[in-house]
């Protein structure tokens, strides 16, 4: 991946890069109140310039049954979606359409990694595409798209 990619990828704001344990080296955002309190969720750039995203399943991610909750794959999956786009986002952004399937269920102490890509990004939508997993063994596919907006100004968000 250029340069480039991998400096707009790193700088994002909010950035907070793990020092020790299981995902030293690996990045997550802090200003997301919601993903830091389901989460822990990371991502990173391997050297051939795609993105993986992770985290290690926890008792709080369970439903009753044992396995990691529906709710929590979507909002796994929704972190990664800005993940994959950061190298590309230059800015704010929210999400617009999301679609997924369940394909099977991950249970306390495995590792669920996310692998995915743009399909394709215009000026204002960027649409996406990945696979959570765990292992070899799918667990939930997913789409979606993700719109760039513009930050409000305060004297915007008053005006007719």
């Amino acid at each position: 991946m250029h340069d480039l990619n991998r400096t707009a990828f790193e700088s994002r704001p909010g950035i907070h890069i793990a020092t020790q344990g299981e995902f030293a080296g690996w990045m997550t955002w802090q200003r997301d109140s919601f993903e830091t309190h389901t989460g822990p969720f990371w991502h990173r750039m391997e050297d051939d310039g795609t993105i993986r995203c992770a985290f290690r399943v926890e008792k709080k991610h369970l439903n009753g049954s044992g396995n990691v909750h529906g709710g929590c794959f979507m909002a796994f999956a929704d972190y990664c979606l800005f993940a994959f786009a950061a190298p590309i986002l230059q800015g704010p952004a929210v999400t617009v359409s999301f679609s997924s399937e369940f394909l099977d269920a991950a249970r306390e102490g495995e590792l669920v990694e996310a692998t995915g890509e743009v399909t394709r990004a215009g000026m204002s939508l960027i649409f996406l595409r990945g696979m959570l997993k765990s292992g070899a063994r799918p667990l939930l596919s997913f789409s979606a798209t993700i719109k760039r907006v513009k930050r409000r100004t305060p004297d915007a968000a008053n005006s007719p």
